[in-house]
């Protein structure tokens, strides 16, 4: 049955006199259009709900505790710093409408609260001592400084022939009129929640499941750029058994392919500022390159697929309605966690990225966990870089024994350096780099205090477009 003006009435006939003089003791905001008044009068405790939902715009004294949120709305932190403390003056429906007025006496002065339960436009003003809009429920910024208006009266609302509500199961209780409208509202109340629930399950799965896809988009471009780089290995060898033949400052050399049968030749392009050397040395960087991308991504995507079609599963089961609302007390995750392969080993706390080239880098949290990456994960041969002259993130790269980092990775490690120290707002810093075995724990200092050696230094800005690609190639760590 439709909250209606005649409700109204009845409600503040039976729950003024047991509120006028009492005093606002707490004020709690349960869903996002659902204040609840807390008063203290006489010595008892009441609870005034004030709903502003579409479907239910209601007022009326509940009898149980609804449950409160975690941390407190912007819209019920105004109230508590206005209204806390609060003497109820009068409480008053206007002009016979779905419209209340609560006048307060505060610290500050005269408060006035406005309840409009109108439907679709239901909402709730706090006016000031010359009744100028101060916040009100909906956000309407446009009302604040203005002198209140009461909304176009309705008269059609009042029906003083409809049939009063049933009230004989709670003759009983001390407020009968609210016991019977909380009554009738507890199932759609229950829906309404249920709704809520899924709505935000909807779009939280949502939203992971686009991030999911971008990462997924990031490592297949990754490794599709590394595949390029399957067949180097090959030109590697072919030249290293021909370099006494290969005449410098070329920009391609002809070879016989004596891996294969036929014996066919192949041209293989040089980089003619190069020696023979160092092209052939590049060859096989970058089929280690490869071989890296192939390790590390491979089994990346095809666990990170595994997660989509999960969450894609999730959704679908919201959409077609068989999907259960967790029980109560046990809230729905905000950010839903997919379950993940207990076979695959399980990775540190640490912050996880993946460079350009594809090798895992690893940035430590807070003091502990730089400790822990560094005297603990990294091996002699990783890079260790952390920023110059400021409190920072330990950074680490995983390198195969007497490799050194690529160009890209060391500017991405740098990056991500800078990133997570204090000189991130200024978007530019000198990076530390050396081998891990060249940084020692510095006795009788703090947690994560180092001693470094054999360093080096790159000058690093925060590149935008090379944050974003490494945030798409960051992996969530387990806790």
């Amino acid at each position: 049955m439709a909250f209606r003006a005649t409700d109204l009435k009845l409600v503040l006939e039976e729950i003024a006199p047991a509120l006028i003089e009492g005093w606002i003791q707490k004020i709690y905001q349960p869903a996002t259009h659902v204040v609840v008044f807390e008063f203290r009068a006489r010595g008892a405790t009441y609870r005034l709900l004030v709903s502003c939902e579409p479907e239910t715009a209601r007022l009326h004294l509940v009898r149980h505790r609804l449950r409160n949120p975690p941390s407190p709305p912007p819209f019920c932190q105004f109230l508590r710093a206005h209204l806390d403390g609060a003497r109820l003056q009068m409480l008053h429906q206007v002009s016979e409408d779905r419209v209340v007025t609560m006048e307060f006496t505060t610290k500050s002065g005269p408060r006035t609260v406005v309840c409009e339960l109108t439907g679709h436009a239901a909402n709730i003003l706090v006016l000031d001592e010359h009744q100028h809009v101060l916040r009100d429920l909906n956000h309407q910024r446009d009302r604040v400084g203005q002198r209140y208006q009461p909304p176009p009266s309705q008269p059609s609302a009042l029906d003083k022939k409809v049939t009063p509500r049933n009230t004989a199961k709670t003759e009983d209780h001390r407020f009968p009129v609210s016991a019977a409208i909380e009554s009738d509202y507890r199932e759609q109340d229950a829906r309404a929640a249920q709704d809520r629930v899924r709505l935000e399950q909807l779009r939280s799965l949502r939203k992971t499941l686009k991030k999911t896809r971008r990462r997924i988009d990031a490592w297949r471009e990754d490794l599709a750029k590394a595949t390029r780089y399957r067949d180097y290995a090959r030109y590697g060898e072919l030249m290293k058994a021909n370099l006494s033949s290969i005449t410098p400052a070329k920009d391609q050399v002809t070879l016989v392919d004596y891996y294969d049968e036929s014996l066919p030749e192949v041209t293989i392009p040089l980089d003619r500022s190069k020696s023979p050397v160092s092209n052939m040395d590049d060859y096989f960087k970058k089929h280690r390159k490869y071989m890296a991308a192939e390790r590390e991504l491979v089994p990346r995507i095809a666990q990170a697929e595994g997660e989509l079609n999960a969450l894609e599963r999730q959704i679908a089961s919201i959409e077609q309605g068989t999907w259960t609302p967790p029980a109560e007390g046990r809230p729905a995750r905000s950010n839903p966690v997919v379950k993940r392969d207990t076979s695959a080993p399980a990775r540190g706390p640490f912050r996880r990225f993946t460079s350009g080239d594809g090798l895992p880098i690893f940035v430590g949290r807070n003091a502990r966990e730089n400790d822990q990456l560094t005297f603990g994960l990294a091996k002699n041969d990783d890079l260790w870089l952390h920023v110059r002259g400021a409190s920072g993130s330990h950074v680490v790269v995983r390198l195969s024994k007497g490799s050194d980092p690529p160009p890209e990775t060391l500017r991405d490690a740098a990056t991500l350096a800078l990133l997570y120290s204090d000189l991130k707002k200024s978007g530019k810093g000198e990076i530390v780099y050396t081998r891990r075995k060249w940084v020692k724990p510095a006795k009788g200092r703090a947690l994560g205090a180092v001693i470094v050696t054999q360093e080096k230094t790159i000058h690093v800005r925060l590149d935008p477009t090379r944050l974003d690609a490494l945030k798409a190639r960051q992996e969530r760590s387990l806790p």
